[in-house]
């Protein structure tokens, strides 16, 4: 133990100010996103998708490739997904592939922006089921990309899925 722990701070009167004063903060990578990425739903390629996007993170070369498929009433009936990404991608395609049957191509865009709006600090924690899981990720923009990627994938297959749905 240190003798006088306050010796490694910086002086308050030298300063003029508050010290530094580390905080702990949750783990990036914690038990559940790594429960999540290890455990991803869907991960078959369908073979006649009605829809197929694939995403790449620049900054990390994550890559997600999502096929969709939907019924009459445009919601995802079927779903496939590729996946080749860090834990929190695969996290992120978790619950994606975990919540996205039944929803239509506008509740998938609806999602995939709001999870960028709160990634991005200006909106509320999105209402699919799970995003809290990335509150410690918020202070790392560099790793948002990765997080969005399936979402993002998503819309865009969900999109071209509805695009050839018989009116």
């Amino acid at each position: 133990m240190l003798a006088n722990k306050a010796a490694l701070l910086p002086s308050l009167s030298a300063k003029g100010g508050i010290p530094y004063i580390p905080t702990m903060n949750a783990p990036l990578y914690n038990t559940e996103i790594l429960r999540l990425a290890a455990t991803i739903p869907h991960q078959q390629r369908l073979a006649d998708a009605m829809g197929t996007s694939e995403k790449r993170s620049p900054i990390c070369g994550s890559r997600v490739t999502v096929d969709i498929n939907t019924d009459a009433q445009g919601r995802v009936s079927d779903l496939g997904l590729l996946v080749r990404a860090c834990a929190l991608g695969q996290a992120s395609s978790s619950l994606l592939g975990a919540a996205i049957i039944g929803k239509t191509a506008a509740e998938i865009a609806a999602a995939r922006d709001q999870l960028a709006a709160w990634l991005g600090g200006t909106g509320p924690l999105p209402a699919w089921p799970g995003f809290a899981l990335f509150t410690p990720a918020l202070p790392h923009s560099a790793r948002h990309a990765s997080i969005r990627l399936a979402f993002e994938a998503a819309a865009e297959a969900a999109d071209s899925a509805a695009a050839i749905q018989p009116a």
